[in-house]
């Protein structure tokens, strides 16, 4: 370097901490979420657009979606109550929702989402997350929202059905010989276990209405996934067939809901609680619904079940984003086709109207019974 010279910082004139995101951090978390942004926008500067062959974005572009980047850490700090750089893609999804209620433009809208793509790219690339493709497409030339993907009224039947056919097995006492040898093998398999220690309560066991109950409770209530994360046995009311969620519990943490479950539903929830008690992994916890390794359950493991389901029910998913948010579009879809806007409001848990009116359209199988009456 020659005298005079001075080192050049790729970050220099792009605020790393904007004042009102130190107002809210102390030291430690003020040093920690620099450190944050440095690794974020010097990767972007330098890879963001073609990782592959470092290109990266212009400055000019980091320095406009860094303030916006900014803006959705604090927003996602607010949501849940205290400072966090573990993001998910449920922080992604609810802060569209929140972006899909706010009185602002479609431009603004979609800016936002575009910064934050930016942000998730980073973190797939360099932290190993999974890529986020958002479920919401803001356009600047549209000023609607509409989900990206939802299932049908006869989907939803097959999905239930199928979530009683999901991992069943034969009563013990109606196979005998070889075939029962064959389950118990698949029952071995299954749990882990050497064949000769499958016992009677392997075989029922198999048979829980965990997957039932979850199914059936996402289809009526229209769950997102973080919110299945943190359902509570306490919710449930099966002899009024509500879900009782409390503020504290709800997604955007502003109301207590109170939401309606069919007669079967409840039903399933019944047996699926009375089958609960007996398992330990839920004995220090009131935790709805656990996976087998006894953890919540979160948006990728929901995605893989409801994937699995469509193959058992015979759905097929080719060119179409079926996520869980997948079933509750159809429930909002459906809830306002039959009841109107204001019911999917209630049952959906939105804070705005203004984000249901995206559920305010004709499902596809009514379009298509409207042109056949058109002839």
């Amino acid at each position: 370097m020659k005298n005079g010279d001075k080192a050049t910082d790729p970050l220099d004139g792009i605020k790393l901490v904007p004042k009102p995101s130190a107002k809210v951090l102390n030291e430690r978390q003020y040093l920690d979420y620099r450190s944050e942004r440095e690794h974020c926008l010097e990767w972007l500067l330098t890879f963001g657009k073609n990782p592959e062959q470092a290109d990266g974005y212009a400055k000019t572009t980091v320095s406009n979606r860094a303030s916006r980047i900014d803006q959705f850490y604090r927003w996602v700090w607010e949501y849940e109550d205290g400072y966090t750089t573990n993001l998910t893609h449920e922080h992604a999804n609810e802060y569209q929702r929140y972006l899909a209620g706010t009185e602002t433009s479609n431009s603004h809208k979609h800016t936002c989402t575009k910064a934050v793509r930016m942000l998730y790219k980073w973190r797939h690339h360099q932290r190993g997350a999974d890529k986020w493709d958002p479920e919401i497409r803001f356009t600047r030339e549209n000023q609607s929202t509409t989900p990206r993907d939802y299932l049908t009224r006869e989907e939803r039947t097959k999905i239930r059905d199928a979530s009683l056919e999901y991992g069943s097995v034969p009563s013990r006492e109606k196979v005998r010989g070889d075939e029962r040898d064959r389950w118990r093998r698949y029952l071995a398999q299954r749990f882990e276990k050497p064949a000769e220690s499958v016992t009677e309560e392997d075989w029922k066991r198999a048979n829980s209405w965990k997957i039932p109950s979850l199914v059936a409770t996402s289809l009526d209530a229209g769950l997102r996934p973080i919110e299945v994360e943190r359902a509570r046995t306490t919710w449930i009311d099966t002899e009024n067939e509500v879900l009782r969620i409390p503020k504290e519990d709800s997604s955007k943490n502003t109301n207590n809901w109170v939401v309606g479950l069919q007669e079967q539903t409840a039903e399933m929830l019944d047996r699926w609680l009375e089958q609960r008690q007996t398992k330990q992994k839920y004995d220090d916890t009131d935790a709805l619904w656990l996976t087998r390794e006894g953890n919540p359950y979160q948006s990728a493991t929901l995605a893989r079940k409801l994937r699995e389901l469509c193959d058992i029910a015979d759905i097929s998913t080719e060119n179409r984003q079926m996520s869980w948010y997948a079933i509750r579009h159809s429930t909002g879809t459906y809830m306002a086709r039959e009841d109107g806007l204001a019911a999917a409001q209630t049952q959906l848990r939105h804070k705005s109207p203004e984000t249901t009116m995206k559920y305010d359209q004709a499902p596809v199988e009514d379009r298509q019974d409207a042109l056949d009456r058109m002839g």
